[in-house]
C-alpha cells in the first residue's frame, strides 16, 4: 500500500494547494491528506471546501482531525501550536 500524499498548508494562496490537492487525485491517489498549523489552519478548510465544492464533486471529506502541538521558539522555549489535518477521500 502507498503512502498517503499529505499537503501542507502554508502562507501561499489559497489556490496554491488546491492545485496541489488536484494534482494529486489526477495522479490517481484515493486520499489525501491537507495538514495545517497555527494561523493557517482556516486555509485548510477553505483549500478542502474549494475542492470539493468547485472542482471533484465525488470528492468528500473522510475525516478531521484537530491536535495541539508543542514546538521551540525561536527565544528557546516550547509554544503549543494548534493543528488541523483533513482527509479527502475521492469515490
Amino acid at each position: 500500500m502507498s503512502e498517503m500524499p499529505m499537503i501542507f498548508i502554508g502562507k501561499r494562496p489559497t489556490m496554491n494547494y488546491v492545485l496541489a490537492v488536484m494534482t494529486e487525485f489526477n495522479s490517481g491517489a484515493n486520499r489525501v491528506v491537507i495538514k495545517a498549523r497555527g494561523r493557517v489552519t482556516a486555509k485548510a478548510i477553505d483549500v478542502a471546501e474549494i475542492v470539493k465544492n468547485r472542482f471533484l464533486k465525488d470528492v468528500t471529506i473522510e475525516k478531521m482531525e484537530t491536535d495541539t502541538e508543542s514546538l521551540p521558539s525561536n527565544d528557546g522555549r516550547t509554544v503549543s501550536v494548534s493543528s488541523l489535518e483533513i482527509t479527502l477521500l475521492k469515490a
